[in-house]
């Protein structure tokens, strides 16, 4: 069947091609450090079906951005493109020389719905039924097509479950609903998406696309403890959008966060990212999610979807930086789009093109992405997304499914009191020298667990309005650190003498602790605390900012000494960048460990020059002054840049790779 689609539709391959790029439609410049895709839902899949749509959509989008390889999808919301469809426009893009592969987008009920299915959804997504016999059949069915067709296929973010009609009600039985949900998900991989694909075009390979919500997933069936082992890659939502005004109030920070993640869960399969065009009050946000996409090092951008990238883009709400110098500016948008010579409008692949081709111009230059390993166990829960909140305020996150055992320091939320034998491992690592850093909603969870046997130090269950902050280690009054609104923290009580609160905030003239310290065996137990609203860790002023970085991040080649909404990106070769999500410029100082004197704009070849000083690290091992240097750097609004360490001779720094 697949090879006589291919013999029939010959004949379109070579009609097609006739219209190609013989009439000098411009091409958009190469990336060298990744590939570029995009997704073609079905609907416009069967609009391609005009040839001169489909010619003249592919000359307006390829002159604007660079495309490797489109992802064509067979099945969205009852809706399956038919055989000759799928050949047609498969044929169009090899004969342009882009790599083509399946895309299934496992939502809708099409015609085979139970009985019981009610027939309206609010609005919100609903899944397949995987209980429904009917929708079962459908689902393999779904599968073997595209197989017949693509020896590649992606699952579009909606391969989960949440249905509850009564045959799945019948099915969960006594089960939880995660319980229930993970098992049947991992049934339907296998029996009748794998499978079935596989019995027919034993070449294929299939990759799942998990979504940006990680936190929630086995409430909805997404497994990703064993769905990576089962499915042959793996690919990641990166798309964050805009934090306040949409319903997941996801931080920029993600788009970078969730890629590293994934990166752990499944090394050297996670595919890349997905970035769609929604839901942000101005255009640098969308640039963002892309820059920090491949700040993570993904090897493939993936664009949703074809033909949004063709919309008119839009700017939105940026007056207040519009005449700034900032890393994607209206004239640096508009010389792209001259440049390509194209009569289309300004679209979104023309911002997609030029945001992608300022990361790729220093990408190569960046070493593997280093930060403090945060352990996440599969299946948790707990403080949701507070590693995003903490990359927000500049401190590097490497979040993993496994206890990161080989990490000097370790950093740990409430997701990690899913591990029953988490206060084996926190004891082990102290007494190996290494640091373990909880937070406030694991030291409730904690309590009465073994958590005494290191340390007396509990939540008391109220809640203090701090307002005025104070640092400095030892006895005796500390630095003041400035003042604030009010903030709503956890109260937490100690043993004086045993442990020391080294950042500590004030509310009405009562302590808190906002960094508290305790010593065991030849490591060191730190308890951050979180305010009862993760988001006014952003209000924190910055001296307490950058006290708490300091100590965290003892021994981290670099330390960021900035506002919130300021996050810092190492890498392992002595290079890094900063990214500012403010409206308006800011003054950083990156301070870097050891005596090199200079850094390098990796982007203008701008040199540098920093301030060596001595930096008292009490609080580590003994009372002792290590050599650091201070790099002042002023950040527009929604930019990145990024720097090399140099040595004292101006070479590219020959120090060895921080491990």
């Amino acid at each position: 069947m697949y090879r006589r689609f291919r013999f029939v539709y010959l004949a379109s391959l070579i009609l097609l091609a006739s219209f190609s790029h013989s009439l000098g439609a411009a091409t958009a410049p190469e990336h060298e450090q990744f590939r570029v895709a995009v997704y073609i839902p079905v609907s416009v899949v069967q609009k391609m079906k005009d040839p001169a749509y489909l010619q003249k959509s592919w000359d307006d989008l390829s002159s604007q951005v660079k495309i490797d390889k489109v992802y064509i999808e067979t099945y969205r919301s009852g809706t399956i493109a038919d055989d000759a469809n799928l050949e047609q426009v498969k044929a169009f893009f090899t004969s342009h020389n882009v790599q083509t592969a399946g895309g299934i987008a496992y939502v809708g009920r099409g015609d085979t719905a139970g009985a019981d299915a009610p027939d309206d959804s609010g609005g919100q997504f609903v899944s397949m039924c995987y209980t429904d016999p009917k929708q079962r059949e459908y689902v393999k069915h779904i599968a073997e097509i595209t197989a017949r067709h693509f020896d590649e296929v992606i699952l579009d973010d909606f391969f989960f479950n949440n249905t509850k009609y009564d045959s799945d009600i019948a099915a969960k039985g006594d089960q939880t609903w995660d319980t229930f949900r993970l098992k049947l998900m991992d049934d339907v991989s296998r029996d009748l998406v794998l499978g079935p694909a596989r019995a027919v075009n034993p070449k294929v390979k299939i990759i799942i696309k998990f979504p940006n919500w990680y936190e929630h997933f086995q409430a909805n069936g997404y497994d990703l403890d064993e769905e990576p082992k089962l499915f042959d890659g793996i690919y990641t939502g990166t798309e964050t959008r805009d934090p306040e005004d949409n319903d997941q109030h996801l931080q920029q920070y993600e788009s970078y966060e969730i890629m590293r993640y994934f990166d752990n869960i499944a090394p050297g399969r996670n595919g890349g990212g997905w970035v769609d065009v929604y839901d942000s009050r101005y255009i640098d946000r969308y640039a963002e999610q892309l820059w920090d996409t491949m700040l993570a090092k993904a090897p493939q951008m993936m664009l949703f979807q074809y033909s949004d990238l063709l919309r008119a883009a839009e700017m939105g709400d940026r007056q207040q930086w519009n005449s700034l110098p900032t890393t994607f500016t209206a004239e640096g948008l508009d010389k792209w789009h001259v440049d390509s010579g194209t009569s289309s409008p300004v679209t979104y692949a023309t911002a997609a093109g030029y945001a992608l081709s300022q990361v790729n111009a220093v990408l190569g230059k960046l070493g593997k992405p280093i930060g403090i390993a945060s352990y996440k166990p599969y299946q948790s829960t707990g403080e949701d997304f507070l590693q995003n909140y903490l990359g927000m305020i500049g401190i590097p996150i490497d979040m993993r499914p496994e206890f990161p055992t080989d990490a000097h320091t370790i950093l740990l939320t409430e997701q990690a009191k899913f591990d029953p034998d988490l206060i084996s491992k926190i004891r082990t690592h102290l007494k190996n020298g290494g640091n373990v850093v909880i937070t406030t909603g694991l030291l409730k969870q904690l309590q009465g667990k073994g958590l005494e046997q290191i340390a007396d130090i509990r939540t008391t269950g109220n809640v203090l309005r701090v307002n005025a902050y104070w640092g400095g280690y030892g006895a005796g009054s500390g630095a003041n650190l400035g003042e604030t609104t009010e903030i709503l923290v956890p109260e937490i009580a100690f043993l004086t003498n045993d442990a020391w609160p080294i950042v500590r905030g004030t509310a009405n003239g009562r302590g808190a602790p906002l960094l508290l310290m305790d010593r065991y065996s030849k490591g060191i137990l730190y308890v951050l605390t979180i305010p009862e609203n993760a988001s006014d860790l952003y209000a924190l002023p910055q001296p307490v900012l950058t006290a708490i970085r300091r100590y965290i991040l003892s021994g981290f080649p670099f330390v960021l000494d900035a506002a919130s909404k300021v996050s810092l990106f190492a890498y392992d070769n002595h290079t890094f960048v900063v990214e500012s999500y403010l409206d308006k410029t800011v003054d950083v100082v990156v301070n870097a460990r050891g005596t090199s004197q200079r850094i390098r704009n990796l982007s203008t070849g701008q040199i540098v020059e920093g301030d060596v000083s001595q930096i008292t690290k009490a609080h580590a091992s003994g009372s002792h002054a290590s050599p650091q240097t201070a790099f002042r750097i002023k950040i527009p609004p929604h930019s990145f840049l990024a720097f090399e360490l140099l040595d004292i001779d101006g070479n590219h720094s020959a120090r060895s790779k921080t491990p």
